[in-house]
C-alpha cells in the first residue's frame, strides 16, 4: 500500500445517508458499506467497486436475562430497554425500532437507555441495569445469558462488506488491503468478525484472482 499511497484520507460517517452519498457518487477508493446499498446503486457496474472482505449474515434478537421476550405491546411498556445509539446499527437500533413501530408503540412512552457498543449493552443487562437489549447472539453470550431467553426479530440480515474501487485493475492493492482487514478481523474478540470472508485469491506465486460474483 505504501508503494501507491503517500497519505490516506479517511471519512467517518454515522448514518445511512453518508453511505448513500459516498457509495452512490463513487467518492471513496475503499468503503465499508451494506450489501443492499451496493446492489441498489449497481456500484460494480457504475464505479468498478468489487468486494474484498464480507461479514456473514446474522439474526437480530431481543435478549433478556430472566424471561423470554414477547413481541407484544404490553410487554415493553414497563421494561427498561437497552439500544445502540448509532442509527446505522441494524440489530441494536434499526430493527428494534421497526418492531416498536409495527406494535404501534410510541417511542416516547418507552424507558430506553442508549449506549455506544454491543458490549456495553451486554454489561448493562448482566448488571441488571436494563431488562432487555436488542443485539445479535454470539457464542460467548452463553456464559452470561440463556439462549432460552432470546427472541428473534429479524433474520438473514446481510453483513457489511469492504469494497475497493477498480480492484480488478489493481490486484496488488486489493490483496494488500484484504490481508490487512483479515489480520485485524482475527484480532477482534467477537467471534462474528473472525468469520470475515475474503473475495480475492491472493498468493506470492500466482496472480490474484477474484473468487466470487460481484454482489
Amino acid at each position: 500500500m505504501s508503494k501507491q499511497y503517500g497519505a490516506v484520507q479517511a471519512f467517518w460517517g454515522g448514518s445511512s445517508e453518508f453511505e448513500v452519498n459516498v457509495l452512490g457518487k463513487g467518492l471513496a477508493d475503499l468503503i465499508l458499506a451494506k450489501e443492499n446499498l451496493f446492489s441498489a446503486f449497481t456500484a460494480h457496474e457504475t464505479y468498478g467497486y468489487s468486494p474484498l472482505v464480507g461479514y456473514p449474515s446474522y439474526t437480530a434478537y431481543f435478549i433478556a436475562s430472566k424471561e423470554k421476550p414477547r413481541l407484544e405491546k404490553s410487554y415493553f411498556l414497563d421494561k427498561r430497554i437497552g439500544l445502540i445509539e448509532y442509527p446505522t446499527s441494524r440489530s441494536g437500533h434499526i430493527m428494534p425500532k421497526q418492531v416498536f413501530k409495527e406494535l404501534d408503540i410510541n417511542m416516547n412512552s418507552l424507558n430506553i437507555t442508549f449506549v455506544n457498543s454491543h458490549s456495553a449493552l451486554r454489561d448493562k443487562l448482566a448488571l441488571g441495569e436494563v431488562d432487555i437489549i436488542s443485539s445479535y447472539w454470539q457464542q460467548a453470550d452463553n456464559e452470561r445469558f440463556s439462549a432460552n431467553y432470546i427472541t428473534a426479530i429479524s433474520d438473514n440480515i446481510s453483513g457489511s462488506h469492504w469494497f475497493l474501487r477498480q480492484a480488478s485493475d489493481n490486484p496488488d492493492l486489493a490483496c494488500a488491503i484484504q490481508g490487512a482487514i483479515l489480520s485485524q478481523a482475527e484480532e477482534q474478540s467477537a467471534q462474528y468478525f473472525k468469520q470475515a470472508k475474503p473475495y480475492w485469491q491472493c498468493s506470492d506465486s500466482a496472480p490474484a484472482t477474484f473468487q466470487g460474483e460481484p454482489l
